[in-house]
């Protein structure tokens, strides 16, 4: 939820480090290289690659933790609201990137309080209340649960 890197380090020291050892079994550094310049390019921070982590806006470091994620490798990525706190053009472009990496295969696991983000990527949605699951299908279904209404909306039900 909140972008936690390590700021005195360049962006691209955060995603190599990560890369190197958040796979789960740690790789050499040279062998890290390539995953780490993939997720720099996928998150579009190529051009900040030598800027310290310290010094990026929301959205930047946003995109650095989504690199850092994506630098593992994973076959599943958990985003946990990765769209709040941004304003909606910024929004828009973190749900494209989101989009490009489910398109690329990578299997999307999304904890989400933007429903238009949610709406606008996943084809299946689980809603829950207080940890038990009230809703679960497709997103229009989901979106007209009473439950769902009731629940997220505050429309009464009839």
């Amino acid at each position: 939820q909140v972008p936690r890197p390590f700021e005195d380090m360049t962006v691209f020291e955060n995603v190599l480090a990560a890369a190197v050892f958040g796979s789960g079994s740690p790789r050499r550094e040279r062998d890290a290289v390539g995953p780490a310049l993939a997720a720099l390019e996928r998150t579009h921070l190529v051009d900040r690659a030598n800027d310290r982590a310290g010094t990026l806006g929301l959205l930047s470091r946003k995109r650095l933790e989504l690199g850092r994620a994506l630098a593992t490798q994973p076959r599943v990525l958990l985003l946990d609201e990765i769209a709040g706190g941004l304003a909606d053009a910024a929004g828009l472009e973190l749900i494209d990137d989101v989009k490009a990496i489910r398109t690329e295969g990578t299997t999307i696991v999304w904890i989400e309080h933007v429903v238009h983000a949610l709406l606008a990527v996943v084809d299946r949605m689980v809603a829950m209340s207080f940890g038990r699951k009230i809703a679960e299908g497709q997103p229009d279904v989901v979106m007209a649960s009473p439950a769902v209404q009731e629940v997220y909306m505050g429309v009464a039900p009839e």
